[in-house]
């Protein structure tokens, strides 16, 4: 019996002892990647007090997200001459593009702000290229896609179907409405067309004023579609092609920017800060051996970026173009 127990005693210490090395391993590899972060910040951030050209990235679905405006109002006080704003975006919301817009045109105030359009500027992503001086697109970019909308699943029918009903008591009939669970109303129809057309107003009456369209030159590019760089050049969507290249030479010679200025990449806080945090333990719980954790950790990412996309949106959908 005692040979059996001190025999069960090893193994359980053994057992002990992986775990420690586990958790003991992981949390040197989530410090080694915090720390390596925190210094390419801290050059990254030394490399910004010496003039420069700042370049940001704007790409994906646009939220307005508080990181992405923080770092247009760090370059606007900075040592950069001048900011150039590379987009690649299909939109997202109206207030998030909205807000970008208004940091942008803020940032304008204090230097030169200058578009560069990669894949494409559309619908949100145009309001962000309009918050600038000067929109740059290579030819086959894509720009435009002025309009909004507000989707909402209907699931009315598969409820009769099934047979479920929801019941709903409120105080008036258009509050919570239309909610997916019944047939939209014509009165719920009209409340939701009126908040769209409203935005609809907006966003055409930024595009007029900034492109300095004419009523029948707006009439001709907001119908929703989307134009490449090429269409858009005749129809002032742009005002020249190029990239980068041709921003700083435009930069240099229309805006006074000192010739040869380096252009540095400024970006938003890393990974380690926030919950990005779940990113850097399933790396680390990956080289353990647990490559599940990668997945779990992007589903929880992708989460939090899909939670702030409601309401009122300015996007480009391709499937809805076919």
């Amino acid at each position: 019996m005692t040979q059996t127990t001190n025999v069960e005693t090893i193994l359980d210490r053994r057992q002990l002892r992986r775990k420690l090395t586990f958790w003991r391993v992981a949390a040197l590899l989530v410090g080694v990647v915090a720390l390596v972060a925190l210094a390419g910040r801290f050059s990254g951030e030394t490399a910004h007090l010496t003039p420069h050209i700042a370049r940001i990235e704007i790409s994906g679905v646009i939220t307005g997200d508080r990181e992405t405006l923080k770092l247009i109002k760090d370059v606007a006080k900075s040592k950069a001459s001048a900011l150039i704003v590379e987009i690649s975006s299909p939109g997202g919301t109206v207030t998030g593009s909205e807000h970008i817009y208004d940091e942008l045109r803020r940032a304008a105030e204090k230097k030169p702000v200058v578009a560069v359009v990669d894949s494409m500027a559309a619908s949100g992503g145009y309001i962000v290229a309009l918050g600038t001086d000067r929109i740059f697109a290579d030819s086959n970019s894509l720009v435009g896609s002025i309009g909004v909308l507000f989707e909402f699943p209907n699931v009315s029918k598969l409820l009769d179907t099934i047979g479920i009903k929801v019941e709903t008591i409120k105080s008036s009939p258009l509050k919570a409405a239309p909610n997916g669970f019944e047939p939209t109303s014509e009165a719920a129809r009209a409340a939701i067309d009126s908040l769209v057309l409203d935005s609809y107003g907006w966003f055409k009456g930024v595009v007029k004023d900034r492109r300095h369209l004419s009523d029948s030159e707006l009439a001709a590019v907001s119908d929703g579609r989307v134009f490449t760089a090429r269409q858009g050049l005749p129809l002032k969507l742009v005002d020249a092609y190029g990239g980068e290249q041709e921003a700083v030479a435009w930069l240099e010679s229309e805006r006074g920017i000192a010739k040869g200025l380096p252009v540095r990449e400024w970006k938003k806080p890393s990974a380690v800060s926030n919950f990005g945090i779940f990113s850097l333990a399933g790396q680390a719980a990956a080289v353990l051996g647990f490559p599940q954790a990668v997945d779990l950790a992007s589903r929880v990412e992708n989460a939090k970026a899909g939670a702030a996309l409601d309401g009122l949106l300015a996007i480009w959908h391709v499937e809805a173009q076919h």
